[in-house]
């Protein structure tokens, strides 16, 4: 396992679209080990394979967010194919790709996914609350859409300007 660097917005890495993933090898079992040292070493709940510069189509999420423990295996969804989803929540959402910032978003209570496990085995999952907004949050990463998509004008500007504030302090 590797820690690698987190890529932060404005990167244009971040809008590229991810390339499906054909076969589970040695390449993408290094990746998805990779990615969970540098979630949990940047305290994150979920991160997509875009973050860590790696064009391919995962992510990968906490287990907590199902309800499970730390304990229990992080969760992997390889090519994630978003099939249904229903109800309304608003919540606070953060992104690794932009540290510090928070803004509240619109999404659905309850989202259906379909994708491929480190198995190679394809099968379903319902998530609901928390974990339904990392299924939609990490599939858009996936598809370059971000965080920053989801809010009006000023808001955007307020934090393209605290972030590369944030840079500059580096």
């Amino acid at each position: 396992m590797a820690l690698r660097d987190i890529v932060i917005f404005p990167d244009p890495r971040l809008r590229e679209i991810s390339q499906p993933v054909e076969t589970i090898d040695e390449e993408i079992r290094t990746l998805v080990s990779d990615m969970q040292e540098t979630m949990y070493y940047n305290e994150g709940a979920g991160l997509a394979a875009v973050q860590v510069g790696a064009h391919r189509c995962i992510f990968i999420a906490d287990p907590v967010l199902a309800g499970g423990t730390r304990e229990d295996p992080t969760l992997v969804y390889i090519n994630p194919e978003i099939l249904d989803s229903e109800g309304d929540q608003v919540g606070d959402e953060g992104c690794l790709s932009f540290p510090g910032i928070f803004v509240p978003v619109p999404r659905p209570s309850k989202v259906t996914i379909r994708a491929m496990g480190m198995d190679g085995e394809t099968f379903e999952q319902t998530g609901e609350g928390i974990l339904a907004r990392a299924f939609l949050h990490e599939t858009e990463h996936l598809n370059g859409q971000l965080l920053i998509d989801k809010v009006g004008r000023l808001k955007a500007q307020f934090i393209k300007r605290k972030l590369k504030r944030a840079a500059d302090k580096k």
